[in-house]
Parts: C-alpha cells; sequence; structure tokens
C-alpha cells in the first residue's frame, strides 16, 4: 500500500534495491555460524583418549600426548580430536577391539590437525588402523580412533549401523538396544 501511494513499484523491487548487501551479509552470518559459532574446545586432562579393551569390553585410557579436540551440541557427529601415543600399535591392536567400516567424517579447515581426506584412504590401504573407543556414546553413534605405526592418533564420531536405521524412522534392527524416544 505505501509503494502504491509513493507511485513506487510494489513487486518487491523496493526492499531489494534498499539493501542488495542484506543476502551477503546474511550468508556470511550463516557460514560463521555453521563453521566456528558451534564449536567449542575441549580442554585436556591427561585421561582424553579411551579405546575399547577387547577383554573386558569396556573402555580405558590410552597413554596420550599432545591432545587437542573440538566438539559441538549441535549434533553428536561434530566431534573431532588429534593426540599422540607412546603406545605400539601392535600392542594396540593386540589389546583393544579393531573397528570395521570406520569412515572419517571432514571437520572444520580450522581443525588443521585432523585430515579425513588423509586418514580415510590411510585407513583403506593399512597405513592406519581403526579402533572402538566407545560403542553408542550417544545412541546410534560410536567415537572411533585411527592410530598410526608412529604413534599419531586421530578421533571423531560416526553413525553406527543401529543409527543409520534408527535415524531413518525405522524400528531398531535386532541386536541393537532400544532406540530412545524421538
Amino acid at each position: 500500500v505505501l509503494c502504491l501511494k509513493m507511485g513506487l513499484p510494489s513487486d518487491g523491487q523496493v526492499p531489494g534495491i534498499a539493501d542488495p548487501g542484506l543476502g551477503h551479509r546474511g550468508g556470511g552470518g550463516l557460514y560463521y555460524t555453521q563453521v566456528y559459532g558451534y564449536y567449542r574446545t575441549i580442554e585436556a586432562t591427561g585421561q582424553d583418549v579411551f579405546l575399547t579393551a577387547q577383554v573386558s569390553g569396556t573402555p580405558e585410557a590410552l597413554p596420550q600426548s599432545a591432545f587437542e579436540a573440538i566438539d559441538s551440541d549441535s549434533s553428536p557427529i561434530r566431534y573431532r580430536a588429534c593426540f599422540t601415543t607412546t603406545l605400539p600399535v601392535d600392542d594396540i591392536r593386540q589389546t583393544y577391539v579393531a573397528y570395521d567400516k570406520a569412515e572419517p567424517l571432514n571437520g572444520p579447515k580450522w581443525f588443521s590437525c585432523f585430515d579425513a581426506k588423509t586418514i580415510g584412504p590411510d585407513l583403506e590401504d593399512g597405513a592406519a588402523q581403526a579402533f572402538l573407543v566407545q560403542e553408542n556414546v550417544t545412541y546410534g553413534i560410536d567415537r572411533v580412533a585411527a592410530i598410526y605405526p608412529d604413534g599419531r592418533g586421530f578421533v571423531w564420531h560416526q553413525i553406527n549401523a543401529c543409527g543409520e536405521v534408527v535415524f531413518d524412522g525405522q524400528p531398531a534392527p535386532e541386536g541393537c538396544p532400544p532406540a530412545p524416544p524421538m
């Protein structure tokens, strides 16, 4: 109505002309929120990396140093960590549960110690070995670690077989814990 009284077109052109940069600022804000805003740094405590023991089936602390980690409450699969361990990878293989089908997920570029594009292929060709940190750290999400022979290690969360089915709206498959109410 105001546009018609002023003799201006009323088809939405005026607001676009008045602030052509609005979309850019909004997009920039959205980008910042997704890439930086939701993440928080996890402070190292010295007992930060665990692997699930073959004998007990429970997570045990792994000797580690140089721990760096990030996480976010906005998604259960945003956890990423990097560390080093002095425990030989052969000892780790004999003691802890290996993890099949490990697929590291890309992290934000600014968390530069974690490079899923390198870790993934290294797991496939055997240059690194994947281990279970904790099954169902939250329902349907496993915490997984990849460890290299030189002691470098990387941790992430990934959707497990139960989560793939339940998150798709299906009932929990046999062998999975009951799904939480959604």
